[in-house]
């Protein structure tokens, strides 16, 4: 990989992990699921005129888009408003990958290898240092729904694999189309429409720059660079720059928002991204070496010797 290339991939990671410190912030002036429909409402509308048509079929987008869009990220932004932390939260989202592994075999019949059900516990046993931290200094309700949000990013991993975009970018512009009503719906029947009226109307700079990083930084931005990094490389070489996002989230959070890194959280995140990285390893498949012909006689092999 290019330096600049290699730049890019660590740019990507650290845009996502500081993303979670702007969710934070944003939350202070919308209402989650609001929020979270903004967020789409603002990655959507002006790239679909520059994308295209979707290049895989409406039923992907649709179901990557209810999984992704308003379960995975729904359940994320409602969460942190219970009181999750942005850097733990970023962390504790890398568990999705035990997830995806556990679904790719339940509906896939994908076997894991021995080093990859290794990383599953190993990470397995992060989350469970990182519950133990957050139920000795914030409630466990929202550290059960990121939990949730993690499984939700689990199936939406398995649906974007059946649906195999060319193109990452197009599909991600697409999928943002799908969660926008229904998280608005959501946001007014269970936030309520005084609720939304109110941040709507005190919208100020900070909340709008807020809307801003989400949709297009971090994700029309980093969803395209990533897609962009995965046609000129493969996944294995650049899938491992994501376990930077929550050294970058973590980073962030305590530097901007003065949260503060525990022992046992630094701990949870050895523990996770350590077991991520071993889940997320492929090991080559072995070659079996082709039969060596029996040597034939001439004539047998329909030959004649050269004169």
């Amino acid at each position: 990989m290019r330096p600049s290339h290699l730049l890019l991939a660590v740019l990507v990671a650290a845009v996502w992990g500081v993303n979670f410190t702007v969710i934070e912030v944003g939350l202070d002036h919308f209402p989650p699921l609001l929020f979270s429909a903004l967020r789409f409402l603002v990655a959507a509308l002006p790239a679909v005129f520059f994308v295209g048509r979707p290049k895989v079929a409406w039923k992907w987008i649709v179901g990557v888009g209810l999984a992704l869009g308003v379960a995975k990220f729904g359940l994320l932004f409602v969460g942190m408003d219970a009181g999750m932390p942005g850097g733990l939260s970023s962390l504790v989202l890398q568990v999705q990958a035990v997830f995806t592994a556990l679904f790719a075999f339940a509906l896939l019949g994908e076997r894991p290898s021995r080093i990859r059900l290794a990383g599953m516990a190993v990470a397995l046993a992060g989350v469970g240092v990182a519950a133990i931290d957050e139920g000795t200094s914030g409630p466990l309700l929202g550290f059960a729904l990121v939990i949730a949000a993690a499984a939700c990013w689990g199936v939406s991993n398995i649906l974007t694999r059946k649906a195999a975009p060319p193109d990452a970018l197009n599909f991600m512009i697409w999928v943002s189309t799908v969660p926008v009503l229904p998280l608005l719906a959501l946001s007014l029947l269970l936030e309520g429409p005084s609720r939304d009226a109110e941040a709507l109307r005190g919208l100020d700079w900070q909340g709008a720059g807020t809307v801003l990083f989400v949709a297009w930084v971090a994700t029309v931005f980093g969803f395209g660079a990533w897609g962009w990094l995965l046609r000129r490389h493969p996944a294995s070489t650049v899938a491992p720059f994501s376990l930077l996002v929550p050294v970058f989230g973590m980073s962030s959070a305590a530097l901007f928002l003065g949260e503060s890194v525990t022992p046992l959280r630094w701990c949870a995140a050895a523990l996770l991204v350590g077991g991520v990285a071993l889940a997320s390893i492929t090991l080559p498949r072995r070659r079996t070496a082709a039969p060596v012909p029996e040597p034939q006689p001439v004539e047998a092999a329909g030959l004649t010797p050269s004169r």
